[in-house]
């Protein structure tokens, strides 16, 4: 059979980005059938992103890359005032996305076998239909949240309201225990605000186009997640194919300052004993408060424990702000805190996160319950400590803990800029997470072994790539694309 083109869609963020392009990368791998073109959309601080897209594009010719200009995300003032701006950034990159799959990839010999969007994008799956090439989801996330969303129009049918605080435990298909109101994401209740369009009836509606696809792809692998995955097995859900861990552990390349942190970092977990540092890192846009820090530092120092903690601060009072790493560390943090711990811890700005959770020195890590660090924590066999601050951690977070075994609770319920978690709390949890045996301390490691056969031939996720190839090469040949 011929070469066949898929178009991917990520959404921005790096968490989305990476995840993305390495399962491009992972299906190259597999099958050389395939040849991938990545649209990619600008949006806020694109430093980081740019950088790494550049790097990819240099390192393998294999991914193509088309930039799609940038959205003004205000709509013209001529709109009604209800058509809010995200429906226009939207529709916007819709019509970006179509013009460049018409100008850019149907006029090459390569037949477009599918586009596969983010999770994000669904509304790009008007596009597939358009053009009348199969559609994707790329589903960043973990399964049992893939559960919750689509639960969230089901719901929303029945009831026609957001969650409300107040509400008793939900029985949500996905999950092995009944869930909380306490540990929705901020977008399901009543009272959410709107954050980039990212509001209650927005991701309903997200829910809703999930069911439109030929299939979902999940970053995910089945023995981490076989209650959720389980769940989809019905007539009303696409296919769902788990695919991970999908996790960048090659792109590893430091360079100029970070390079020079990196060393640093790396030459002080060198010298520290094996197992006995606690990692603490809280992702891309993890950062706290002046008085929460200065209760982690107590918590930290009495625990007895070595550290290794990634502290970044705001560059503005911009909630979407980029953050950076602090130059006066000495005027947030206790008094005398910093020369007190000189010889048990370290405090950094950024941090080579995979790197660090493969060091033998780590022996846990505090973690905001992002799916990529709970992903490179399991495949590094690093048992957690659950501190979710935005988005879906909070699910995240009550699912390995409750659901799964593999993390201690430290605050499954903490939102930014909510209330403080004291000293005592920090201080019992790092302990209680570096207990030398623990049951989460066992069960991470057996599920370390797990997701390394996941993606090896005969396992789960290598297995469910190959019925992923099989349906895209089917569908490939079937395709009289819409021009």
């Amino acid at each position: 059979m011929k070469r066949v083109e898929l178009v991917f869609v990520p959404s921005p963020g790096m968490g989305h980005l990476v995840s993305a392009i390495q399962f491009s990368k992972r299906l190259l791998d597999r099958d050389d059938r395939f040849s991938v073109t990545v649209l990619s959309i600008k949006r806020g601080d694109v430093t980081t992103t740019d950088a790494y897209i550049a790097s990819i594009a240099a390192s393998d010719s294999r991914v193509k890359f088309i930039h799609l200009p940038h959205v003004d995300p205000h709509p013209p003032p001529q709109q009604k005032p209800v058509e809010k701006e995200n429906t226009h950034r939207i529709q916007s990159q819709n019509d970006l996305v179509k013009e460049a799959i018409l100008n850019h990839v149907l006029p090459t010999t390569t037949p477009l076998a599918g586009l596969v969007v983010d999770m994000f994008n669904s509304s790009m799956i008007d596009v597939a239909h358009e053009l009348g090439v199969p559609s994707y989801m790329f589903f960043t996330s973990n399964a049992a949240f893939l559960g919750f969303m689509l639960y969230l129009p089901t719901r929303h049918d029945q009831v026609g309201i957001p969650f409300r605080e107040s509400d008793p435990d939900s029985v949500i298909a996905s999950y092995v225990n009944p869930v909380p109101s306490s540990v929705l994401p901020s977008f399901a209740f009543e009272s959410s605000i709107v954050v980039k369009g990212h509001e209650y009836l927005p991701m309903v509606n997200h829910g809703r186009k999930f069911k439109e696809v030929d299939g979902i792809i999940v970053n995910t692998f089945y023995e981490l997640e076989t209650h959720a995955v389980n769940s989809f097995l019905d007539d009303k859900t696409p296919p769902v194919y788990t695919v991970g861990p999908v996790i960048d552990l090659e792109h590893k390349n430091h360079s100029g300052v970070n390079q020079v942190k990196y060393e640093e970092i790396m030459k002080w977990l060198d010298d520290q004993p094996p197992s006995s540092v606690v990692f603490l890192c809280f992702g891309s846009w993890g950062t706290f408060s002046a008085p929460q820090l200065k209760e982690m530092a107590l918590g930290l120092e009495r625990s007895g424990h070595r550290f290794l903690w990634s502290i970044r601060l705001r560059t503005s009072n911009d909630r979407f702000a980029p953050l950076t790493d602090s130059p006066n560390l000495e005027e947030i943090l206790p008094p005398g805190f910093l020369e007190r711990t000189r010889e048990v811890g370290m405090i950094c700005g950024w941090a080579p996160q995979v790197e660090v959770l493969a060091h033998k020195a780590i022996g846990g890590f505090v973690t905001h319950c992002g799916w990529n660090s709970i992903l490179e924590s399991v495949w590094y066999g690093v048992p957690m400590a659950a501190w979710p601050m935005y988005a879906e951690q909070q699910l995240n977070a009550f699912q390995i803990v409750r659901d799964l075994g593999l993390a201690v609770e430290l605050k499954l319920d903490y939102r930014r800029d909510g209330e403080l978690v004291m000293a005592e709390k920090i201080e019992e949890s790092v302990k209680c997470l570096m207990e030398p045996d623990i049951e989460a301390r066992k069960r991470v490691k057996e599920m370390s072994e797990k997701s390394r056969k996941a993606v090896m031939e005969g396992g789960s996720s290598h297995a469910s790539l190959g019925r992923l190839i099989e349906a895209l090469l089917l569908s490939a040949n079937n395709i009289v694309p819409r021009k």
